[in-house]
Order: structure tokens, then sequence, then C-alpha cells
């Protein structure tokens, strides 16, 4: 095989197999954090989580905490399985954009900073912008019905 056709080819079955393993990473991803809220993974729960959010200022603490613990839960569910994965999407996209403006406001990028920036919930936001654009792919609860 020519080195050049080694580096940049690529076939729609390696396509497919590469947006399921970034549904699916991603995915899980939020569903832990959401679970975290709800303090059955880490040492959060959905209270400290309110408080902090009212620490923000921000009004209804304990309705945006069971929102975005709701949108992490169910939007990284139904991204890891590719079943509405655009709307889905569109969902953690926003929800990592207020995390990112709200949560880590006047912190900086780097979540190596003190207090942590906002490089996490940037990074997560692209990665569903880039898989809004490519779509879910043939590994996917959508492929099947749609």
């Amino acid at each position: 095989m020519e080195l050049g056709a080694l580096l940049v080819n690529t076939t729609p079955g390696l396509i497919d197999l590469a947006l399921f393993v970034a549904r699916a990473f991603i995915g899980i991803c939020f569903v832990v954090h959401g679970l975290g809220k709800l303090g059955l993974v880490g040492t959060g729960d959905l209270a400290g989580f309110a408080d902090w959010l009212a620490s923000l200022g921000l009004p209804l603490p304990k309705l945006q905490a069971r929102m975005a613990m709701a949108s992490e839960i169910a939007g990284g569910v139904a991204l890891a399985l590719g079943f509405v994965m655009r709307p889905a999407c569109l969902l953690l996209i926003f929800t990592m954009a207020v995390a990112g403006v709200v949560g880590h406001r006047g912190s900086g990028y780097l979540i190596t900073n003190d207090p942590p920036g906002a490089e996490y919930t940037i990074n997560l936001a692209a990665l569903c912008f880039v898989l809004f654009l490519t779509g879910p792919g043939a590994i996917s609860v959508d492929a099947v019905f749609f």
C-alpha cells in the first residue's frame, strides 16, 4: 500500500466505527456527570450542586440543577445510542455553553487554573458540534429507524 493512501484514505465502515466510538465515549461521559449530580457517582449530590448554583447568583438553582442533570443523562444516553442524536447534541452544546459561561466565568481556559477554567466544557461542546455536523453514522439507533 502506498504511504499517502495509508495516511489519508479511509472507508465508510471506519468512519461509522469512529463515529460510534466517539458517540459512545462522550455520551457515557455526560451520563456519568449527570449521575454525579444525583450523588450516584463521585462525592457530589444534587443539593450541593444547587447550592453552588445559588452561590453564583443564578435564579431557581434547584430547578437549574435538575435541568442540567437531566440534560446530561438524557442527552448522554441519546448521544451514546445515536438516538435523536442531532437534537441531543444541541441540548448538550447548550448545557456546556451555560456551564462554561456561568460555572467557569472569569477562570480562563485551562481546567488546571484555580478555580478551574472552561477547557472541559468547551471541548465537550466542540465534540458535540462535530457529531452534530457528521450525524450518528450507520452504527446507531437513528440509522435503524431513519
